[in-house]
């Protein structure tokens, strides 16, 4: 009999980011994760840039975003700066 594992690292509160997926312990959401690896961080990239953040907690987000996709580029999207709010100038950079 398979038994069902619960991420260490991910968590949902409804209090937080409306219940959107996040590192535990922090408001920083999958989505956040998730971003910075396409636009070509590396994870040990990531957490310099987040260094509350271990190397574990990184690896788990992705993880969660690959066994939950859908769900987290559903919150990519609803997320996503229109580009015509952006301004021109920093549009293409």
């Amino acid at each position: 009999m398979d038994t069902a594992i619960a991420y260490r690292y991910i968590t949902t509160n409804k209090e937080i980011l409306s219940g959107e997926p996040i590192i535990k312990g922090t408001r920083t959401p999958v989505r956040s994760i998730v971003e910075k690896w396409r636009l070509g961080y590396t994870p040990e990239d990531i957490i310099r840039s987040l260094p509350y953040l271990t190397l574990a907690q990184v690896f788990e987000a992705m993880s969660y975003y690959y066994d939950n996709q859908a769900e987290i580029d559903g919150y990519i999207e609803r997320n996503r700066i229109p580009d015509e709010l952006i301004h021109p100038l920093v549009r293409d950079m």
